[in-house]
């Protein structure tokens, strides 16, 4: 039977293969190629992680290779991405030689219908503007819509819901409309037929939220007993006794997407299922959510992205707080008082309500503390500045796509950082996996993007990014000794 260091390590590749099975199939829904194109990209992106995943299992398991096959791996990994990448160049140029060929063909290039809006629904369109509104200047045909090219007359936000509101009259919902900052930094409005951007799940990506739910309640179970003492998988027996933890843990989980749905719900935005992600470490690293439905504005795009961390940050407050003051001599568990070193926010709060028994070397303290630690700790990586978690959809909507991408690679590399300098924390490394392979893109622009939140919210973001590092970053073990947090 596996030992527990064995089923982490096991459960690390299914987790990164899982992971890069996610990446692909996205890939597959979010690519504009052609279909050949998208499979020998799809080969080309299989060809560049394996050699890093099978490399990395080897040293994880132990497993003996000689340096000439780690060198001709990534060599060979090498010639073959060279290869793909020169056949789907052929590819592209091609079909751009047929497009070509069709516009010679074509006596007038304003007829040609590269776009699916046929010319006079395009005339009609043309005709919602003013000069009150929005001027238009030029119309460009766009992969399946009209970009319009002008100049914005009014404010942007009161612009938007009179020119989307004529568009609905005109059209009975057949169109959608954009209001963003075009390639030359002025407003631009996009009009798109209203065909649903992001898809319904299917049934396969149905039946994967159900695995990864069903492997969330494993890792809980597993954690919990590890808090208790025992492996739960050799001692089923004695499963009642993690039964509350483990639902107290699961109630953070499930507070958090809560928190998603209830707030998008009030603004009609469709969410699917949660994907759920399980660790070994703590659990859960929470879940991935997607929007199926075009968002609104900047605005709807924080409020939905807030709430999760939110509903689940307050809930795993109060359970920590309450942990601490339930905490006594005879509690349940004991861990050594330099373990609330680890947190700047933990330790304060623990030194605020335990006081003086934070200078023994040993603590005994209820289970709640955990539990509750667990979900800040899960709150704060999903506040991370990344993508498409919860903080990186955060930062889109306050700052900005530009913003956004930008912050996303400094969170990689400040993630990286600490793998290299911390090895044996594995949890950096799952978490730069999860944002490389899953949410690493940046979410898709609203319907109006020109319009930022106000000031309260551009407050509450920055008190999210606050959260992360109070809840992430450790206490200096000179100044937590001086306060007396670990004698």
């Amino acid at each position: 039977m596996f030992t527990l260091s064995e089923r982490e390590l096991v459960f690390f590749v299914l987790t990164v293969t899982i992971g890069l099975f996610i990446l692909i199939n996205n890939r597959i829904n979010s690519s504009r190629e052609t279909r050949e194109v998208r499979f020998f990209s799809w080969l080309r992106l299989i060809d560049l992680i394996l050699p890093c995943i099978v490399i990395l299992s080897f040293l994880l398991f132990g497993v003996q290779f000689s340096f000439v096959n780690t060198f001709l791996l990534p060599l060979s990994s090498l010639l073959i991405y060279i290869y793909l990448s020169r056949l789907i160049k052929r590819k592209k140029e091609k079909k751009l030689e047929n497009d070509d060929s069709l516009k010679a063909d074509t006596h007038s290039n304003e007829t040609i219908d590269i776009s699916s809006i046929p010319d006079q629904d395009i005339q009609t369109i043309k005709s919602i503007f003013s000069i009150d509104t929005f001027f238009s200047t030029e119309a460009v045909l766009y992969e399946g819509g009209v970009i319009f090219k002008g100049n914005l007359r009014g404010d942007s936000d009161t612009t938007h819901k009179l020119l989307s509101n004529k568009l609905q009259t005109q059209f009975s919902g057949k169109y959608c409309l954009f209001l963003v900052e075009g390639t030359e930094e002025k407003p631009v409005v996009i009009v798109l037929p209203n065909i649903n951007d992001s898809k319904s799940m299917t049934i396969l990506q149905k039946n994967l939220a159900i695995v990864l739910f069903l492997a969330t309640i494993v890792t809980s179970l597993e954690r919990t007993s590890n808090l208790l003492g025992f492996d739960i998988f050799n001692n089923w027996n004695r499963y009642q006794e993690i039964i509350p933890i483990t639902l107290a843990l699961w109630m953070i989980l499930v507070f958090h997407e809560v928190g998603h749905y209830l707030v998008a719900n009030f603004y009609g935005i469709k969410l699917s299922w949660p994907f759920f992600l399980p660790i070994w470490e703590f659990s859960s690293f929470g879940a991935i959510t997607r929007f199926e439905s075009l968002i609104p504005n900047r605005k709807t795009l924080f409020d939905i992205s807030l709430a999760g961390p939110v509903f689940g940050g307050i809930l795993s407050i109060l359970f920590l707080i309450s942990g601490l003051i339930l905490s006594h001599s005879g509690s349940l568990l004991q861990i050594t008082t330099q373990s609330f070193q680890k947190s700047i926010l933990i330790g304060i709060l623990a030194k605020v309500i335990l006081g003086e028994q934070l200078q023994n070397s040993i603590i005994s303290i209820n289970p709640l503390v955990i539990v509750g630690w667990l979900g800040l700790v899960i709150t704060a990586l999903n506040l991370m500045p990344a993508g498409q978690l919860d903080g990186g959809r955060i930062i889109q909507a306050i700052y900005g796509r530009d913003t956004a991408k930008k912050s996303t690679v400094i969170t990689l590399v400040i993630l990286g950082i600490i793998t290299i300098f911390n090895p044996n924390n594995l949890i950096p490394l799952y978490w730069i996996m999860v944002i490389l392979f899953l949410q690493r893109d940046i979410g898709k622009p609203s319907l109006n993007e020109l319009t930022e939140p106000n000031d309260i919210r551009a407050i509450c973001a920055l008190a999210s990014m606050l959260i992360v590092l109070l809840v992430l970053i450790p206490l200096n073990p000179l100044l937590a000794v001086k306060i007396g947090i670990g004698g």
